[in-house]
């Protein structure tokens, strides 16, 4: 099996070798075993279920919450030659049986979904009669930070077991405190708890904490310090166009992003970023899961993050080609008031 899965790395992703623990993470699903892995961002966290996937029969089902990185994901195994589609709101209905009628009968390896399809029966019944190798559940801290109250189907993603009992679970983040750990696990009715955590320090990120009461001054001064693409994060929507617009007015090239603008607009000010056409990014939290941009070399908090788990998952948003980049979070007393 270890021949196989090295072969499989070398055939889709040009690979001679696996990074620290994801081999071990893939043998434990190849097993049998429901896994957690925890990896820091940048850690290669698809690999660990999509490798498994593919060395097994069946299609594998994974959960995502997100259109834009389910989008993302697809394409990418599509790159790869690997037949790979997702079900979303922006399919018509004729759209989404076309495509559970070739899970059935067709070739398709990977089916992203969201949490709310695994509660539509249309989905339940193909499901019943889909051949299944492996569940993958991708941002597993969403069934913590969302489940309660803003999204409450992930807090019922453990049903899908009823309809494949004998498939195994993997879930994987890149955040999750010990308390999330152990709601994971348990929302997931995981059989035997396998957890696999590496280290969330990452050598080529430089973190920078400090007390600035002129923090548009500061910001101005890292972006001239450091050259690059940059994200600068904001708590609120009102602020992005502020300093996006003061960016702009001091010759930095800057969109501003936040959950409140229209899809398409989101999705050009995010492509614009993404192909260097701007140099920064300013938004709230709404600009995080399916980022992927390797050379960020600045993160910018201008204020305090809600939780830990948010901060680490924005500042990791950097130095993912492995080259040097550099986080700062500015606080002020005003910040300890508005917290």
């Amino acid at each position: 099996m270890q021949e196989k899965i090295i072969n499989i790395l070398k055939k889709y992703w040009g690979y001679n070798s696996f990074r620290p623990m994801q081999e071990d993470i893939i043998l434990s699903v190849l097993n049998g075993n429901d896994t957690l892995a925890l990896l820091p961002t940048g850690g290669g966290k698809s690999i660990t279920f999509q490798v498994p996937a593919l060395a097994l029969d069946g299609v594998c089902i994974v959960i995502s919450p997100l259109i834009a990185l389910m989008k993302d994901q697809v394409e990418n195994l599509k790159r790869r030659q690997i037949n790979a589609y997702s079900i979303h709101s922006g399919l018509n209905q004729y759209e989404i049986e076309n495509i559970l009628s070739n899970c059935l009968y067709g070739n398709v390896k990977f089916l992203y979904v969201s949490p709310e399809r695994l509660e539509t029966d249309v989905f339940r019944n193909h499901l019943l009669k889909m051949k299944v190798g492996l569940v993958a559940v991708d941002e597993a801290h969403c069934i913590s930070q969302w489940g309660f109250d803003f999204r409450p189907p992930y807090r019922n993603i453990a049903k899908i077991r009823q309809l494949v009992p004998d498939v195994p679970i993997i879930a994987v983040t890149a955040t999750a405190t010990p308390a999330v750990v152990d709601d994971i696990m348990e929302q997931l009715a995981f059989k035997k708890k396998t957890v696999f955590r590496q280290s969330f320090y990452r050598q080529n990120l430089t973190y920078n904490v400090i007390f600035e009461e002129d923090k548009t001054g500061r910001m101005l001064k890292l972006l001239s310090e450091y050259k690059g693409t940059a994200i600068v994060y904001v708590r609120n929507r009102r602020k992005t166009k502020e300093y996006a617009d003061f960016l702009n007015r001091n010759k930095i090239k800057a969109h501003f992003y936040h959950a409140g603008l229209l899809p398409q607009e989101r999705d050009k000010r995010q492509e614009d970023w993404l192909k260097g056409k701007v140099r920064v990014i300013v938004a709230t939290n709404a600009f995080g899961m399916g980022i992927d941009k390797p050379d960020v070399r600045l993160v910018v908090h201008m204020d305090i993050p809600d939780c830990i788990e948010a901060y680490f998952q924005e500042a990791g948003r950097g130095g993912r080609d492995g080259n040097s980049s550099y986080a700062w979070l500015l606080w002020a007393n005003s910040d300890i008031i508005e917290a």
